[in-house]
């Protein structure tokens, strides 16, 4: 189950050369389960058309404030009563301007203000307009009263300018709209994360590295954002883009993973290291590439830092959770690991199993504490398999 599954929202869309990026949003909450309803505005509709968004949405699009069997049931209201969220996108200058003021001559601008659910705003117009003291002060005046912005990109505009104004990406929207529907358990906590392999360099062009993706550790990144804490995820190389909302730090060696984690951990509630540090690294790199005329087939290896003992043995009231990944004696050596590095709990999976190892999208797992207890998490997709070591580790140590 999404964190959007079962949720009705209410999407909003007005009249600018974006509207037609509405169609994405609308699948992409459909895919997860949301009920969707449409509000278009009369000048949305010169862009694009209700038949689009009713085929898409499989919801009739509203359209008339006055239309006679939607009112028959007060539908203004019915709507607003019915979202669990509200998102206008795009979002113009015209409809920021209407709600600060509180006008209400249309049925979007109706229903926004009519609603108790949380609205979510993502405005999309020229860059001049954009920078504009009255549309500047417009969107202060409403994150004060409550609002939630995306705020647009920077790129090219419609009419040519370049600057910020265009739609920000649908998946920042619909990202930010499972932040504001998911449970807030880790509302007020800051959360560390390292994630990712490390690289540690032979010379120039070669290094040593592992199959890590980072898929775990950005899922339980996410999961903590959506569940309300302040993140801050640590990031070695990875082809992964860096996730919307969250703090991200990006490193290469161990040494760099070790200094960026032990600075973010210092006001940290909790610290998850589900990264894969390398074990070992050169004693020294190259500064030229080694010719392979001249190696004489040796390369004298040293320990990494350990961060996680390092992490263990100064751990005052934070959290820690470490990560096994083990090809044999997995339950052996992931408990051996928690006790030795004085860890809360370790998230321990097989990687010798193509189906949940590295790279894949999904994963199972069994969570040990360390108070000898253990839980089980049967084979899931990453996200979900991150959202439910997060609630199981907020039951035990995060109350």
């Amino acid at each position: 189950m999404t964190t959007l599954s079962g949720k009705e929202i209410v999407l909003g869309v007005t009249g600018g050369i974006a509207a037609y990026k509405a169609c994405e949003i609308v699948r992409m909450l459909c895919r997860e389960g949301a009920g969707v309803r449409v509000i278009l505005t009369a000048s949305g509709a010169r862009f694009i058309a209700p038949l689009t968004l009713q085929t898409l949405s499989k919801n009739p699009v509203y359209t008339d404030l006055f239309d006679l069997i939607t009112e028959s049931e007060i539908g203004h209201i019915s709507l607003a009563q019915r979202a669990n969220l509200m998102m206008i996108a795009p979002a113009t200058a015209n409809i920021l301007g209407k709600i600060r003021g509180g006008i209400a001559d249309d049925l979007l601008s109706t229903v926004v203000m009519a609603t108790a659910a949380p609205v979510l705003l993502a405005p999309a117009m020229n860059n001049r307009m954009y920078a504009s003291p009255a549309v500047r002060e417009n969107v202060e005046v409403l994150r004060a009263r409550g609002f939630t912005f995306v705020d647009p990109d920077d790129g090219e505009l419609a009419c040519g300018t370049v600057g910020p104004g265009r739609l920000a990406d649908t998946g920042r929207i619909v990202e930010m709209a499972r932040i504001l529907l998911a449970d807030k358990i880790l509302a007020g906590k800051r959360v560390v994360v390292g994630a990712g392999p490390t690289a540690e360099d032979i010379d120039p062009v070669r290094f040593l590295t592992n199959r890590s993706s980072g898929k775990m550790g950005f899922a339980m990144a996410v999961a903590a954002r959506r569940f309300g804490a302040d993140v801050t995820l640590v990031a070695g190389p990875t082809r992964l883009t860096d996730p919307p909302f969250i703090k991200t730090v990006r490193v290469r060696s161990a040494g760099e993973m070790m200094g960026a984690v032990a600075k973010a951990a210092g006001t940290a509630d909790a610290v998850v290291m589900a990264a894969a540090v390398a074990d070992f690294r050169p004693e020294s790199a190259s500064p030229q590439k080694i010719k392979k005329e001249t190696f004489d087939g040796r390369i004298p290896l040293v320990p990494t830092e350990d961060i996680l003992a390092s992490l263990g043995g100064a751990k005052g009231n934070r959290v820690l959770v470490g990560f096994a990944a083990e090809t044999n004696d997995v339950a052996g050596n992931a408990v051996e690991k928690m006790r030795r590095k004085n860890l809360d709990a370790i998230v321990a999976n097989d990687v010798s199993r193509p189906d949940i190892g590295f790279e894949s999208d999904s994963n199972e797992v069994r969570v040990y504490f360390s108070d000898g207890t253990a839980l089980d998490l049967a084979m899931a997709a990453k996200d979900a398999i991150a959202s439910a070591v997060w609630r199981a580790v907020c039951r035990k140590f995060l109350p």
